[in-house]
């Protein structure tokens, strides 16, 4: 059942997210999700501790021709927030999730698909299921396998997975405010800082910001490793799809071992490195990007509907 979508928090003003969202029944919660424009699909999948307020301008770009569905995923942006009892906080229900709403929205061929941070491991799990569904590839600063030989996870997610780090994540939202300071390298305005935060404004509600991190599968005994590595084992299948990357050089996660990586396991991409971005490269590249993918796309057109 589709309803109408909830109030925008306080902190975003209509001007920045000019949108009229819908929401979705997903495990017994709200999702939130964008469904702008018409045509073939364009399916954006955010990170943590993001929400679809980070694709707001590829949105306004691309709707003009496709059809862009944009979700929050639970616990995040303009979702519900439930707690632990009511919800699996997992990599599993994650793309259990994105399936089920991409299933009631009608989505199910012809789809570019759009990832960055974990939104690339839930995005590409399910891709993995239907690779018959996928038309084109554009990534972002992510991974859609295991975290890279010689690499280590960061102090500060290291940090997170503490009981002070859930104190700080939960109780002075260390993290969406840590990323809001740290993922831009470009000039960015207070105004879009405080959006980014702006759903994530109670102890109750950075629950999802904090379950994403502590849900990084690092070893074989982890949650959500199998999905991870079966990720990784099928990025062959899409090793004849137009694929565009883009990628922020200053990411203190998402580093240059994990740019490596997708250059050995997807070569027929086109990579695109910008020096002077971070983690936030759609925000950073803004322009770029965009010019990157409507180019990308005229060069790579999918086929007339027979």
């Amino acid at each position: 059942m589709v309803a109408a979508a909830p109030t925008l928090p306080a902190g975003v003003p209509l001007d920045l997210f000019p949108f009229t969202g819908k929401t979705a029944t997903i495990a017994g919660h709200q999702m939130h999700y964008l469904d702008e424009g018409s045509g073939d699909p364009v399916v954006m999948v955010h990170g943590n501790p993001s929400w679809s307020f980070y694709y707001r301008n590829l949105v306004t770009s691309l709707s003009k021709s496709h059809r862009c569905i944009v979700p929050d995923h639970i616990g995040c942006g303009l979702s519900d927030k439930p707690s632990d009892d009511a919800y699996s906080y997992t990599l599993a229900q994650r793309v259990d999730d994105l399936t089920l709403l991409l299933e009631e929205a009608g989505v199910r061929e012809r789809v570019t698909l759009v990832v960055h941070d974990w939104g690339g491991m839930i995005g590409m799990a399910w891709a993995n299921r239907h690779p018959e569904r996928i038309a084109r590839l554009v990534i972002l600063n992510t991974a859609a396998f295991p975290l890279p030989q010689k690499l280590s996870l960061p102090f500060t997610l290291r940090l997170t997975r503490t009981p002070l780090g859930s104190l700080l994540v939960r109780g002075l939202n260390a993290f969406s405010a840590g990323a809001a300071r740290m993922c831009f390298e470009r000039p960015t305005t207070q105004e879009i800082r405080r959006a980014y935060q702006a759903p994530y404004d109670s102890w109750a509600n950075r629950i999802a910001t904090l379950r994403f991190v502590q849900d990084i599968p690092l070893s074989p005994s982890d949650p959500g490793y199998q999905i991870v590595s079966e990720v990784e084992q099928g990025l062959g299948q899409f090793a004849d799809t137009p694929t565009l990357l883009c990628w922020g050089a200053k990411d203190f996660v998402f580093n240059d071992g994990f740019y490596a990586r997708w250059r050995e396991l997807m070569p027929h991409a086109e990579f695109h490195y910008f020096e002077d971005c971070g983690h936030y490269v759609l925000e950073d590249a803004r322009e770029e990007i965009d010019e990157l993918t409507q180019d990308f796309f005229a060069r790579h057109p999918l086929p007339p509907v027979s």
